[in-house]
């Protein structure tokens, strides 16, 4: 497989964790902003495919490279799958995850462990140079935390704790991180369908 693939993104941490993943496939893979694109489309999407797709037909519009976005977010079982697909957006865009984290902790007091089930979701969307549309979605299993811990995630990792480690995704080292990472796992997904595609497409 040869060519590029432009992630909408701006997130330098994020396109690091991209281009670990798909340096197998060949491809190159470069920020929107790299590509030098610049769009802000409305997420205005129901599920996180939705979302996605929104970002990567935004992008697409701009190049006749594979273009890739991503969406994801936490869902809490017992406040409804809340924040859900709004999770960047859950207490306002601008409001730290500080608050973000501790606003859900007190939401779920005297809620005993087996009852603070969560998940991280993440979709990936894919727009071929052909027009062709690809998604693939992960999760990865574990429940809220009483208190934050750990300083190596971002966003809600500091709340979110993995039975099978643990401790909280902010607590992982990079290659545990990696071997769970929701958006690891939608990314493997998508190498698995594009190379089906490309093996049709010959």
């Amino acid at each position: 497989m040869s060519g590029r693939i432009v992630f909408a993104t701006g997130n330098k941490g994020k396109i690091k964790e991209i281009q670990m993943i798909m340096a197998d496939t060949g491809l190159e893979v470069v920020s929107m902003k790299d590509a030098g694109i610049v769009v802000e489309p409305e997420e205005n999407g129901t599920t996180y495919e939705e979302n996605a797709m929104i970002k990567a037909r935004a992008v697409a519009e701009y190049t006749d490279d594979i273009v890739m976005a991503d969406d994801s977010g936490l869902e809490i079982d017992y406040l409804n799958k809340e924040p859900g697909i709004y999770s960047a957006r859950y207490m306002g865009e601008d409001t730290s995850y500080r608050i973000k984290n501790a606003n859900l902790i007190e939401r779920l007091e005297g809620v005993p462990d087996e009852q603070r089930t969560a998940r991280f979701v993440c979709a990936i969307a894919a727009v071929l140079p052909d027009g062709t549309e690809l998604t693939t979605r992960a999760a990865i299993e574990g429940r809220i935390d009483y208190e934050e811990k750990g300083s190596h995630g971002f966003g809600y990792d500091p709340i979110f704790y993995v039975p099978r480690f643990g401790k909280t995704t902010a607590e992982l080292t990079e290659e545990e991180k990696n071997q769970v990472s929701h958006r690891g796992q939608a990314l493997e997904l998508m190498k698995k369908e594009l190379k089906k595609y490309e093996d049709i497409s010959r």
